[in-house]
């Protein structure tokens, strides 16, 4: 028989309130251990906790939800206590000595739920995305995913996949009659348009960016300013400044939220084509490697010399001595602040039309995997005429649109993805 498992689903005591939870078999008994009888169903009733000996440990609700309408597809237990320690700890010393009831690993309320069918892989990682979210954007991605949009949209395709496959069955039905057809235009017509709905997934916004932060690199040759900038930015003095030439020799990164968005900004080495200095030579390579990481990149140097793409910055506008750019897209003092309101303003705007819409939700790096593998299997079957080759190709995506929720995952991939989750989730 499964184990029962309890675990404290609320804040770390101290708090004002824990709640401990429970999933399993055995709820029944772990409930009427400590509360002396099994409430009615949703219903919260109040009670005396006590131990095996029948001492008070606390007073406090007692909920019930009976299998299978439940969060976990199991029996559910709630026990609302005080959230001191050792109110906490008595009651879970006391669950532990009911017979069949063990404290749960890392994410296992929700590997349950996933099991017994109550949500999927998708889903689940979007719970985790939701618990860890620390921007509204990064809010409204997870919710959406947790929320069934993106296992909406694999079941969408899986849909259309097995039209297609029913089609080529009956292509291969009517060749065993001697009546050989073959698919047609009309066919291939549907394959390009499932696979275009897989390349638009795979355009969208990653969760990786999401979750490290919109990344803006400030470039440029050595004392243009480029720390000074970076430390206005994130409003701290996280890098050191000097009128000395390559005063930055390694990347330093911070990160900050503005407007619910985090962003990653990144200072760096300053270029330039020669140096004697090893040390600086390498954070040249590392700021070079920045560049090309970045989503944005401000430009410090030359005008028009920056990479494809960077934003052109007339960056020390306070200084007299300063050579001004002809047409750059931002003029600014990081030490007065003239212009600094307006690039702020610009970031945050491009920041935001490349993240998530909202109610969009935002693939991880296993979701774009799964669905890059699965528009290879499309281009396949869209590159043979015989029916044969064209079902396998078709069999190989539906395999794919199946790993995406869960349906014929490892538990090596099971394993990573429920144990980023806390104990009591």
């Amino acid at each position: 028989m499964m184990d029962t498992i309890f675990a404290l689903s609320s804040g770390a005591p101290p708090a004002g309130i824990g709640i401990v939870r429970l999933t399993g078999p055995q709820v029944r008994d772990a409930l009427a251990a400590v509360c002396g009888s099994v409430p009615e169903p949703r219903r919260a009733v109040r009670v005396a906790f006590r131990d095996s000996a029948g001492a008070q440990i606390d007073d406090g609700l007692v909920l019930f939800f009976p299998a299978p309408n439940s969060v976990t597809g199991e029996d559910v237990g709630e026990l609302h206590c005080h959230g001191g320690r050792a109110v906490v700890s008595a009651l879970e010393a006391t669950l532990a000595e009911v017979p069949g009831c063990r404290r749960a690993e890392p994410g296992e309320f929700t590997r349950r739920a996933f099991a017994n069918g109550r949500i999927d892989l998708a889903e689940a990682e979007g719970l985790g995305d939701l618990l860890s979210a620390e921007t509204e954007i990064q809010r409204r991605a997870a919710l959406a995913m947790t929320g069934g949009v993106f296992s909406g949209e694999v079941d969408g395709w899986r849909e259309q996949l097995l039209a297609l496959s029913a089609e080529v069955e009956a292509s291969l039905d009517f060749a065993d009659e001697d009546e050989v057809q073959t698919l047609g235009d009309r066919f291939a017509g549907k394959l390009a348009n499932l696979a275009e709905d897989l390349h638009k997934a795979l355009a969208a916004p990653h969760a990786e960016m999401l979750k490290e932060g919109f990344r803006v690199a400030l470039a440029g040759p050595p004392n243009a300013g480029k720390s000074t900038l970076f430390n206005a930015l994130v409003e701290s003095e996280a890098a050191i400044t000097a009128e000395i030439a390559g005063t930055t020799r390694d990347v330093l990164v911070q990160s900050v939220a503005i407007e619910g968005i985090a962003f990653s900004f990144v200072d760096m080495a300053g270029l330039r084509s020669a140096t004697d200095d090893r040390i600086e030579a390498i954070g040249i390579e590392r700021a070079e490697a920045e560049i090309a990481r970045a989503d944005v990149v401000l430009w410090l140097g030359g005008e028009g010399e920056g990479p494809q793409g960077c934003w052109d910055i007339d960056a020390q506008s306070d200084r007299t001595d300063r050579q001004p750019k002809q047409s750059p897209d931002f003029v600014l003092s990081a030490r007065t602040g003239e212009g600094m309101e307006s690039l702020r303003r610009a970031l945050i705007e491009h920041a935001r039309a490349a993240m998530p819409s909202p109610g969009q939700a935002a693939l991880n790096q296993r979701q774009r995997a799964l669905v890059e593998k699965a528009l290879e299997a499309l281009g396949d079957a869209r590159a043979h005429r015989d029916p044969l080759l064209v079902g396998e190709g078709l069999r190989r995506a539906r395999l794919a649109f199946d790993a995406l929720l869960g349906r014929t995952s490892t538990e090596e991939v099971l394993d990573a993805v429920f144990g980023r989750f806390c104990l009591g989730k």
